[in-house]
């Protein structure tokens, strides 16, 4: 089967995010070994475990940029809505895993500034870029 270059790109993303997800594994198991809790900084396990989360979330949406009926220009514009927003979160996981911040910033008042705009951005995009992919697999393989 020969795949699309949109369904391409999107599963070098996965790969890419699998690989920082074992990169963050080795770190969050440094901080473990090195803390007399044997516990590493809440959001160096947050990464970590995000990470893994949207590397399968990003191959779920591989499969239906392969399966969706748009072109391949509407393909990766959605389906790198998503991804940008997924790498985004989870550069400011791994900023406040580097500076030790906070434990939760969503508990410091009204958090960083820009954090509920960019979360208010995170939820529009996500949905809609993956709604106008499922839309494309509807489009394509049911109707």
């Amino acid at each position: 089967m020969e795949l699309g270059g949109d369904t391409k790109a999107v599963l070098l993303a996965a790969g890419l995010i699998f690989i920082l997800a074992l990169l963050l594994g080795v770190w969050k198991y440094r901080q473990m070994a090195a803390s007399p809790e044997g516990q590493a900084h809440p959001y160096v396990d947050v990464a970590h475990r995000a990470a893994l989360l949207y590397s399968f979330a990003t191959l779920l949406v591989a499969v239906f940029v392969e399966l969706s009926g748009w072109s391949e220009a509407v393909n990766l514009i959605a389906a790198f809505a998503v991804i940008a927003f997924f790498v985004g979160a989870l550069a400011g996981y791994i900023s406040h895993g580097l500076t030790r911040d906070t434990e939760n910033q969503f508990r410091e008042g009204e958090g960083p500034p820009g954090l509920h705009p960019f979360m208010r951005m995170l939820i529009v995009v996500e949905l809609a870029g993956f709604g106008v992919l499922l839309a494309g697999f509807i489009s394509e393989q049911i109707l």
